[in-house]
């Protein structure tokens, strides 16, 4: 996901992507515990789509445009 896609989301579009990136996460997670996981780079790719989408949120709060 790029951060431009998030930029152009609406707050509440995009509180609902970051609750779905963490709902996706720990599935994920729950999933390579018990070993039904065969591609574990997709946690991380998850894991870096909601570092994005939580900068967007943050700039949008201290007042950040880019």
């Amino acid at each position: 996901m790029q951060v431009k896609e998030l930029r152009e989301l609406t707050p509440e579009e995009l509180n609902q992507k970051i609750y779905d990136l963490k709902e996706q996460l720990f599935e994920l997670r729950r999933k390579k515990a018990v070993g039904q996981l065969e591609h574990g780079e997709i946690v991380r790719s998850v894991r870096k789509d909601l570092a994005k989408a939580e900068t967007v949120k943050r700039q949008r709060e201290l007042g950040i445009e880019k």
